[in-house]
């Protein structure tokens, strides 16, 4: 079992807890670099979310 695997079951029905915790996370780069890596910074943050399921309405779907 793989270490993403792993913390994909450790976030297995906080899916909400963690796209926030992406955000947080993503927010802080942003400002230590003063926006200068934005745009690799927000689609890292996409992927993650993917990941986690963190982007996903209560039905499923992914959200748009």
């Amino acid at each position: 079992m793989s270490a993403l695997d792993k913390i994909k079951k450790m976030f297995k029905g906080h899916e909400d807890q963690a796209g926030k915790g992406v955000d947080k996370a993503g927010d802080m780069v942003d400002d230590r670099t003063q926006g200068k890596y934005k745009s690799q910074v927000d689609t890292a943050q996409d992927k993650l979310k993917q990941q986690f399921g963190a982007d996903r309405d209560d039905d499923g779907p992914p959200r748009t």
